[in-house]
């Protein structure tokens, strides 16, 4: 596995890259880049799945459930908010008016 400052800075790097990434996107791009970010909220479950798989001591586990909860939420409320922009561009005539 990496050790202590080496992946502090690959974290770091990964960090101020997704800023950096995120701050230069055009708002007319917002809707798209929010449905692609699914997918990846998707492999980060998929991946701290497999932490939790490889857990060894109970501080590990504990850990790697917490990894797999927040990842979880993070990609069902992703779905959600998804959902709720791309109503917010359907017509209203189909709707029933209330």
């Amino acid at each position: 596995m990496i050790e202590g400052f080496t992946a502090l800075y690959i974290f770091m790097l990964a960090a101020f890259t997704g800023y950096e990434v995120i701050s230069r996107v055009p708002v007319i791009l917002h809707t798209p880049l929010m449905s692609g970010s699914n997918f990846v909220h998707g492999i980060v479950l998929v991946g701290a799945m497999v932490a939790l798989g490889h857990a060894d001591t109970t501080l590990e586990r504990v850990i790697g459930f917490f990894g797999v909860m927040l990842s979880a939420g993070n990609a069902v409320g992703g779905y959600v908010v998804t959902e709720r922009m791309l109503e917010m561009f359907k017509s209203s005539k189909g709707r029933d008016k209330r």
